[in-house]
């Protein structure tokens, strides 16, 4: 009885409401640290998107002039016979927007101070712009029509806001007399931003307002799908032998534990094995992006098998002896039962894995993708780019006008991660089993 009371006070005496209370304490500091970490992480996050939604934003909008471009048959097409391409592809499609400019701002056409100072209100790729028009359509030749032709980077940028108008003509970018003329044709009407089908549709350039991500969206293309053709039923097959066929023992436990190590190389490794083993030994042409898909190939083949031998090994047994017990082989087991049960979580870690290789950057860069493209390519051997590394070479261009673009190519590419992620949940949702 004497027990039992000292028992009883040892439990609601003062020193132990005391150590009570600390622990309690001690609760409550462990959850104000874990809200800590949730909430700095999440500061980050808005920080991070804060900071590339607010600077990329304006790379979807692009300043545009419209001016009333002569398509002058005596510098276009000077011989007058329409099949004469070479001809029209190389007449003077500069001197034509100039023209037209002259006249819209009423610059003295002899007057050579007026007339650079006006030359810098239009990009450099004008001459594309126009030319691409009248191999479209021949018979715009001798006419004239209101053409929407790309304003200069400067131009731009002071539409933007980037560059401050209340800085002195002395150090600023534009001078007074150009910033004028903006004012006017804004005015006017003649002047505004449009939506930048460019971003999407062009190729590298040195130029902002004329360069795109074209030709690294077609690059990306290539290599994922060079990726889902090849790793896709290698990473499913390897895991099936592991994981039904192979024999139990230290063999197979070496080669899990290796597949487990792999997942964890570091990318650039697999960029240094690219080259030296695709293009060094075997010959295959550097930029290419059926290189590139085949680096990825190799780095997202771990983490296929990891993710489909997790799907297997998730099969209920009684699936497996139900299938056997009714006189099924080991084929028609996998076929029939294993392989259509663990789908969803082969697809969930299948496109996890493209989502992986599709913003990696590291051995991109060691095979040579950083290559300066504006044609499209036509096929997996040509040379192209990848949607991250266009990122990383806009990062390290100084003119102002790619700081937009590299926060706007990062926000094309958060788009596609955020809906491959999103259909790999829809899909592990809409098929996973409840056993």
């Amino acid at each position: 009885m004497t027990d039992q009371t000292a028992s009883l006070a040892s439990f609601t005496g003062e020193e132990a409401q005391k150590k009570l209370r600390k622990r309690h304490r001690a609760e409550r500091r462990f959850r104000a640290y874990g809200i800590a970490a949730i909430l700095f992480a999440l500061a980050f996050l808005c920080f991070l998107f804060g900071s590339i939604f607010s600077q990329g934003w304006s790379a979807f909008l692009q300043t545009s002039i419209k001016l009333p471009v002569q398509f002058s048959q005596e510098v276009i097409n000077p011989s007058g016979n329409p099949d004469a391409e070479d001809e029209i592809f190389r007449a003077n499609y500069v001197k034509l927007a100039r023209v037209a400019l002259y006249k819209e701002l009423g610059v003295d056409a002899d007057n050579r101070k007026e007339r650079r100072a006006a030359n810098d209100l239009l990009s450099r790729g004008v001459d594309v712009q126009l030319r691409d028009m009248v191999l479209r359509d021949p018979s715009i030749i001798g006419k004239t029509e209101d053409v929407w032709l790309l304003a200069s980077d400067n131009a731009d940028a002071l539409l933007k806001g980037s560059i401050d108008r209340e800085t002195p003509s002395d150090r600023r970018a534009m001078s007074d007399q150009q910033v004028a003329w903006i004012d006017q044709l804004v005015d006017n009407g003649d002047m505004k931003k449009r939506f930048n089908t460019g971003l999407f549709l062009n190729g590298a350039s040195s130029s902002p307002e004329t360069a795109g991500l074209g030709v690294a969206l077609i690059g990306s293309f290539f290599m994922m799908l060079t990726v889902v053709l090849l790793a896709v039923p290698l990473g499913v097959c390897a895991a099936l032998y592991l994981e039904e066929y192979a024999p139990k023992g230290k063999i197979a436990d070496t080669i899990e534990v290796n597949i487990n190590n792999l997942a964890a190389v570091p990318s650039i490794v697999f960029g240094l094995l690219g080259l030296a083993v695709f293009i060094n030994f075997f010959g295959l042409p550097r930029s290419a992006s059926l290189v590139g898909g085949l680096v990825l190939t190799l780095m997202t083949l771990p983490t296929i098998i990891i993710t489909t031998r997790a799907a297997i090994r998730a099969v209920p047994p009684s699936i497996r002896e139900a299938a056997l017990g009714v006189g099924a082989s080991k084929m028609q087991l996998i076929g029939h039962h294993v392989l259509p049960l663990s789908l969803p979580g082969i697809l969930t870690g299948t496109i996890i894995g493209l989502v992986q290789a599709l913003g990696e950057t590291a051995p991109l860069l060691m095979i040579g993708m950083v290559a300066f493209v504006v044609e499209y390519p036509t096929t997996p051997l040509e040379p192209a780019t990848g949607l991250p590394v266009q990122i990383y070479m806009w990062a390290s261009s100084a003119e102002r006008g790619f700081v937009e673009r590299t926060a706007g190519a990062t926000m094309v590419l958060l788009a596609f991660l955020i809906v491959m992620n999103s259909l790999a949940v829809y899909l592990r949702n809409r098929f996973e089993r409840k056993w």
